[in-house]
């Protein structure tokens, strides 16, 4: 007994430090989105700025990431909060929070979706998912982006749609390989990509609802025609 209550203890520390550094970096984070907004694009500085907000946002992310594994083991201080919520009050969430951070990188996001429709999801999490995926679409698009939100076939489907020249097939095994718990060849402890992937599947995982739980995957193709992450919540 004393054994699991110094764990539980380490357990919550671990968790308290993670919250802690999390606002931290949200602090920094905001500061360096504030003055890439004061600051002209044509500025000597302003590259690097949006760089150091790119690492920032990057950090603050996986930060989620590790707050995550807390949720999913359910403790009173961090549960895994299902709660119902306006797709659109999501979207513009998603967009506000990269909103500089892709101006400074000259890639537009659009969003299409019903802002009414509502479903009952982890915000926090879902959020930290598609943060994610928009900061690796970066990485991949020519200069667009595209959010859609729509029901499909009893599912909440999120589809964020880039116009580059699709995913290679390693991140596709990536996605895979995230799903079924197994690498195939991704070592998701150094991968950032990979490590990102597999917490989105672990999120997708936790969200359950009359036995079917939710998933995620990548392709290539829809609007745009380059690289598609879908996230699926029953």
């Amino acid at each position: 007994m004393e054994d699991q209550s110094r764990a539980h203890e380490l357990f919550l520390f671990l968790a308290s430090t993670a919250h802690d550094m999390k606002n931290s970096i949200s602090i920094l984070s905001g500061t360096l989105e504030q003055l890439l907004v004061d600051a002209p694009q044509a500025a000597p500085a302003y590259p690097r700025m949006a760089h150091m907000l790119h690492q920032t946002r990057r950090l603050n992310n996986q930060l989620m990431q590790l707050l995550a594994l807390y949720k999913q083991v359910g403790t009173p201080e961090y549960p895994f909060d299902m709660q119902p919520l306006e797709v659109g009050e999501l979207a513009e969430q998603v967009a506000a929070s990269e909103r500089v951070l892709l101006q400074s990188r000259g890639v537009t996001l659009e969003i299409d979706c019903d802002p009414h429709l509502v479903w009952h999801f982890d915000e926090d999490l879902i959020i930290g998912v598609m943060s994610h995926a928009i900061h690796n679409a970066t990485n991949y698009t020519r200069d667009r982006i595209l959010l859609v939100i729509r029901e499909v076939d009893g599912f909440l489907e999120l589809r964020l749609e880039d116009n580059g020249m699709g995913y290679p097939q390693s991140m596709l095994d990536a996605g895979v390989a995230a799903m079924h718990g197994a690498s195939n060849g991704v070592n998701f402890l150094t991968n950032s990509a990979g490590l990102g992937l597999y917490f989105s599947s672990e999120v997708a995982k936790m969200h359950r609802h009359r036995g079917r739980h939710g998933d995620l995957r990548l392709e290539n193709g829809g609007r745009y025609g380059g690289g598609c992450f879908i996230l699926r919540l029953p």
